[in-house]
């Protein structure tokens, strides 16, 4: 059975939505309404589904308050990141109530003599959508392969989240500049004269 809310590139789209706030170094990618539609622009599984009309007239309208509500749901989206390995209950509570805020429901879909169900908002506001697609991901994952899955980076100056979809599950770096930094570490650490 194909999920379309468990696909690598729609749980990626969560991964970089936490990962648009980087607290240690102090910066965040979704700070004006432009940085938020380049977002939705390179994560088009996010982006909720636009009508003909919507592409004749041009790029999406979005407002401030479209952006207070991505930069709520990005704090959502992070804290059931950070959460779900240390107390996977609180991860489903949050995931549970971002889910019922964004209206969203479970919808079947066929494609091609395929079945597969996703998760939809019954709004058409970019943050519900936003929301129904990464948190039912993210729920997906822990349901499947369980809660460890999800983490924040080991890198001591780095706080950026990761999903390991990988078979073993034994990722704890955000990508391998933060493994090759920590290796480079422990091998310095291990040469230096004590």
């Amino acid at each position: 059975m194909k999920n379309a809310y468990y696909s690598p590139e729609v749980v990626q789209t969560a991964v970089d939505l936490a990962n648009t706030l980087r607290p240690i170094k102090g910066e965040d990618a979704l700070e004006t309404v432009e940085q938020l539609r380049d977002f939705l622009d390179n994560h088009p599984a996010a982006a909720p589904p636009s009508s003909a009309a919507d592409q004749r007239t041009g790029p999406r309208h979005l407002t401030r308050a479209d952006l207070a509500e991505v930069r709520a749901l990005r704090a959502t989206v992070r804290e059931v990141l950070e959460r779900a390995n240390a107390d996977a209950d609180e991860a489903a509570a949050l995931i549970n109530d971002g889910l019922r805020r964004s209206r969203a429901t479970p919808v079947l879909r066929h494609e091609d003599d395929r079945w597969w169900t996703e998760v939809a908002s019954d709004t058409d506001r970019c943050s519900a959508h936003l929301a129904a697609t990464t948190l039912s991901a993210l729920a997906s994952v822990i349901a499947t392969l369980g809660p460890a899955r999800l983490g924040v980076c080991a890198g001591p100056t780095c706080r950026a989240t990761f999903v390991d979809l990988s078979r073993n599950g034994s990722k704890q770096y955000c990508t391998r500049t933060c493994s090759h930094r920590a290796s480079v570490a422990a091998y310095r650490s291990r040469r230096s004269p004590r």
